[in-house]
Order: structure tokens, then sequence, then C-alpha cells
């Protein structure tokens, strides 16, 4: 028997991360029903396109076809969600009220009912109504301009992993598993307001960088701080095939381990200090990676790897996406 159960999901969502809450609980159990939309003015090539991208996130789900601007097809759905434990939504605010299927209708239909709405700005404030997309979110939310090397003009777009995965829709999916556990001892079911960018805040709020500008207001910048890619201990190293190993010894005795491992014992003195939150690295320290890149140049990077594994040494090998399908920890 799976976690989810028993548990009815009513989906309406046309983006990957708002289709991903779904998917996780069809992974547990649940019963996802996605309805889809009737698109009269894509052609054939266009829709199987779309439905391979996001064949991923549509997995374990059943799935109809409703016209949601036609009042049978509203009908259909509100029938649908007077049975279902959980609606999932991925409009912008209003968007479902417009349709016949908003919280307030249906809550009205099934008390019960989880209705978890993910948006980019959630469902109210100044930007509530406006479009964005992951990189818009990241942007307002500080978390961008702190992506990339100090030098550099513009931040690093990490893909979409953070607005929309990281934050949507992990954050949608632990939402509505947390008011589902509170309908157990309420008998009652709630509004699940899932914001892109307050989620994207959310995450930037946990890290490290943040710590000093809680406490005195010292705002963190980009190639600043600790993880920040300056320092020799937490940084990206070419190897002599030019292929890329990450190291990540935070903790000094696992940059001992590194030190020693190479034979530079001296540069232990380089390890993590409190200073180095709220800033990049000092001439010495970045002299002292550019001795470790000048070492790390002499072998390959598999070599490299296997020798630093043995050494107990926070060590990473930088796949492109066929190697890492061939990792034997990851297939």
């Amino acid at each position: 028997m799976s976690v989810l159960d028993g548990i009815k999901v009513l989906e309406l969502a046309r983006v990957p991360p708002a289709e991903m809450p779904g998917m996780i609980m069809a992974d547990m159990g649940a019963d996802v029903l996605k309805i889809e939309t009737p698109e009269p003015g894509r052609h054939e090539d266009e829709q199987s396109i779309r439905r391979t991208i996001h064949a991923f996130v549509n997995r374990n789900k059943r799935s109809m076809t409703l016209n949601m601007k036609a009042p049978e097809g509203q009908a259909i759905f509100r029938k649908l969600a007077a049975g279902a434990d959980v609606v999932v939504e991925g409009f912008r605010p209003g968007v479902m009220d417009r349709l016949g299927a908003g919280y307030q209708t249906l809550k009205e239909l099934n008390p019960r009912v989880i209705y978890c709405s993910l948006s980019g700005f959630g469902q109210d404030g100044p930007y509530r109504d406006r479009p964005a997309h992951d990189m818009n979110y990241l942007s307002l939310g500080g978390v961008l301009n702190l992506i990339g090397d100090a030098g550099s003009k513009k931040p690093v777009i990490p893909l979409n992993l953070v607005a929309d995965y990281a934050g949507a829709s992990l954050h949608g999916a632990l939402g509505i598993v947390l008011a589902l556990f509170a309908r157990e001892r309420t008998g009652r079911g709630q509004h699940v307001d899932v914001s892109y960018l307050d989620t994207t805040v959310s995450l930037l709020a946990a890290t490290p960088n943040m710590r000093f500008f809680f406490s005195d207001g010292v705002a963190p910048r980009r190639g600043e701080g600790f993880l920040g890619g300056s320092y020799p201990y937490y940084a990206i190293y070419e190897t002599r095939d030019a292929k890329l190993l990450t190291i990540g010894c935070t903790e000094p005795w696992l940059w001992e381990n590194f030190c020693k491992a190479i034979d530079r014992p001296d540069f232990a003195r380089f390890a993590r200090k409190p200073d180095q939150f709220v800033r990049a690295a000092n001439a010495e320290e970045a002299g002292a990676r550019e001795a470790i890149e000048a070492i790390i140049r002499t072998r390959d990077r598999d070599d490299w790897y296997e020798f630093l594994v043995q050494h107990d040494v926070c060590v990473g090998k930088v796949y492109d996406v066929e190697e890492m399908v061939a990792d034997p920890q990851i297939n």
C-alpha cells in the first residue's frame, strides 16, 4: 500500500512546475486525474512535442479533456471536484474564478477539499496579476544576482531549478500533504497558496550568506561568502584532460585531508574562517587557489577523483548528462 492510496487529485495545470506536485502525489499512490483543455489552434505535431516535454511530470496520471470555457465543461469539473480530496491549479489569480472553479465555489460543494494554487506572485500583493517565469522570480527574489563570479557583469542563470521546482513544485507538494494531515485533525480543507517568488525568497533566507544580513544588515554580494566560489576549499578546478572537478571541503578537517593528499599540508591554514561569510577571498587565499589549480591540472579528472575519494575528500566530477545517467550511484 502506498502512502497516498485512496487520495483523489484533480489537476488543472499547463506548466511543468505546477504539474510536478501532482506527479509526486501520483508516485505516492494518489489517483491523479489531469484535465486537458482543447487546443484547436495547435497542429498535431505541436501538441505531440508538448506532450513529450511534459511526459515526465505527467507520469502515473489519468487524463481527460474538458472545455473549461464552456458551461458544460465547467459543470463537469465541479462535479469531479465535489468528490476530490485535492484540486491543483496553476493559473494566475482570478482565472479559476472566471472558469467557475475558484476555491470559494468548490469549497461550498466540498468543504474538505484541499485547493492548491501555484502562481507567480501568490493570490495577493501588487504583482499578483503579472506574468513571469523562473528567471524573473530569481531576479526579484535577490537570488539571481548572487550566482556567478564576483568580477562578472551578469549573473549566471541556474536553469529553472530554483523558483520553479525547488520553490513552487516541492513547496506545493509539501503544502498539500500538510493540509491533508491538518484535515485529519479538523475535518476541514483549506486553500494552499504557493507563490514562486515567495518560495524563492524562503530558500534564499536559509542560505549561510544571509546570516549576517538578518543579524547585522550586511547583504551578501555575488562571489562573496564561503560558498561563492572564490575560496580554494570550495571551488571548481580544471584537470589535465580539460574536464572539471569540484572540491567542497568547508569543514577544516576535510580541507586538511585534501591539503595532505596534494602534498600541500601548509595550505591547511586556508580552511574556512568565520569572517568568510561576508567577503570574497583575499590575495593570499586567491593565490593558494591558483597554486592548487596548477596542481590539479597535472592529472586527469577521473584519476583525481578516485585518488581524492580514497583520502576522504569532498570531491565531485562535473558530469554532462550522458555521464550522469551512467554513474552507478544514479542508475
